[in-house]
């Protein structure tokens, strides 16, 4: 009897566990493991968290997002921060590709589903030396971090005993390249805004873990060999990636030159408006007091927090790629050409279908859990709601980004408005067509094609 039951389970796991929905649920339970090591008194310094913030605490965590309730430094003991720094390391790269990668030192083979999950994770197109690759992140992630340790560690055992510095620095280090955005300083980094080496560190780190593992894998190969080609792929990212920081910076320092950078010198002005053009791709450091910006400001943080990171890294958005596709069918389509070109190759109507799907599926998503946290928040007057929903939405949009800035509204939520946000989070780092197919019910072929007939539209 029991091996019936144990056949007739694995069958149905079989069945009915597609990739999407495997992908989904190593998520999900990953954030409630987490979220209940949070809730045990020993993961606080005081007082044990309430089973809501534990919760959005580990969302937060894996789902690399970094907005906060509690302050990680202060409220969680050294138990409870190091549990938040294996939710985030899990969180960026997949607790799918941890169990691959076991798995391939044990000696078992890897499902086909398996591969599968990791290979949408990684890469765009399907390759034989996905295990080459798979060892490749892994390698590249230990050894980045524990450069970018290094440095950090440089700087802080000027403030902090060796023991505290090295604890900094690693905690700091992984946060960053996971694009995560948890600090132990209570100020996140403040207090180094003006510092070389940290701001250096900390930006490398978040743009090499932005770009995406594929094209560190393609760039690399590029350096040892330059016969090796960049795949289409590598290029846009690059691209836009450049012209997202560059512009970005650009746009931050003109529009806060006259306010909160006014009394800084020229080398904390660059510091800062490169920190703040690449800390909204998902990374959720801060130098500054995001409260304290000006509307202009607000509205470009927002953008860049939309569109994220790119494809296969430990970000979130709606990518690099599919704003810059969103960009070049637009493009296309002024100058009345019908297919999209780029680089001297021709993007598949399936990839540009796909990247709109992406857009507006985001975009929908964003409206509506602002709308239902708006109406879920306090009653107050048309000025202060005004204020609100421009909080609101800031939060939301950085949910789903997975970025953590926050214009300091994230403490003051209610229980049902931080709910709403961990599902944006949660929504924002597996993605929306993702959990749309994961929820989905395969639907049968149509025998029946119906006859076409036109409609009027723009």
């Amino acid at each position: 009897m029991p091996k019936r039951v144990i056949t007739y389970f694995r069958t149905f796991l079989l069945r009915h566990l597609t990739p999407p929905r495997t992908f989904v649920l190593s998520f999900a339970g990953v954030i409630f493991i987490g979220g209940f090591l949070l809730w045990l008194p020993f993961s606080a310094t005081k007082d044990h968290l309430t089973l809501v913030d534990a919760l959005f605490s580990s969302a937060s965590a894996v789902c690399v997002t970094g907005l906060v309730v509690i302050d990680i430094g202060k409220d969680l003991s050294l138990a409870g921060q190091i549990i938040t720094m294996m939710l985030f390391q899990c969180g960026g790269l997949g607790i799918i590709t941890f169990s691959v990668f076991f798995f391939h030192l044990m000696g078992r083979s890897v499902s086909f589903k398996g591969r599968e999950i990791v290979q949408s994770t990684f890469l765009h197109t399907p390759r034989k030396d996905f295990q080459i690759i798979l060892k490749s992140v892994l390698l590249s992630t230990l050894i980045i971090e524990s450069f970018g340790t290094v440095l950090l560690f440089v700087r802080f055992s000027q403030d902090f005993s060796p023991g505290q510095a090295f604890y900094h620095s690693i905690y700091n280090a992984i946060s960053a390249f996971n694009n995560c955005g948890y600090s132990l300083f209570s100020d996140n980094l403040i207090q180094y805004q003006s510092d070389v080496i940290v701001n250096i560190t900390i930006m490398g780190l978040i743009v090499l873990g932005g770009i995406g593992f594929i094209v560190q894998h393609e760039v690399l190969s590029r350096m040892r060999n330059t016969r090796n080609r960049l795949s289409l792929h590598t290029k846009i990212v690059l691209a836009t990636t450049g012209i997202l920081v560059v512009g970005g910076a650009v746009l931050f320092y003109l529009f806060e030159k006259n306010n909160i950078i006014r009394d800084a010198s020229w080398q904390s002005k660059v510091l800062i408006s490169l920190f703040q053009s690449i800390t909204p791709r998902t990374a959720g450091f801060n130098t500054v007091d995001i409260g304290q910006l000006t509307n202009d400001t607000i509205l470009l943080l927002m953008t860049l927090m939309f569109i994220g990171a790119s494809p296969g890294s430990t970000g979130g958005g709606i990518k690099t790629t599919s704003t810059a596709l969103l960009f070049f069918v637009l493009w296309n389509r002024l100058k009345g050409q019908e297919e999209v070109s780029v680089f001297n190759r021709t993007i598949p109507r399936e990839t540009i279908t796909r990247a709109i799907s992406i857009i507006f599926a985001s975009a929908f998503s964003i409206a509506l859990i602002t709308s239902i946290v708006l109406l879920a928040g306090p009653k107050t007057n048309p000025s202060e709601s005004r204020y609100l929903f421009v909080e609101y939405l800031f939060d939301t949009i950085s949910a789903f980004g997975t970025v953590g800035l926050t214009m300091g509204i994230t403490p003051k939520l209610s229980d049902l408005q931080k709910i709403l946000i961990m599902i944006m989070m949660f929504v924002g780092r597996v993605g929306p067509l993702t959990l749309a197919f994961s929820l989905s019910i395969q639907a049968s072929k149509k025998s029946i094609v119906y006859a076409e007939e036109n409609i009027m539209v723009g």
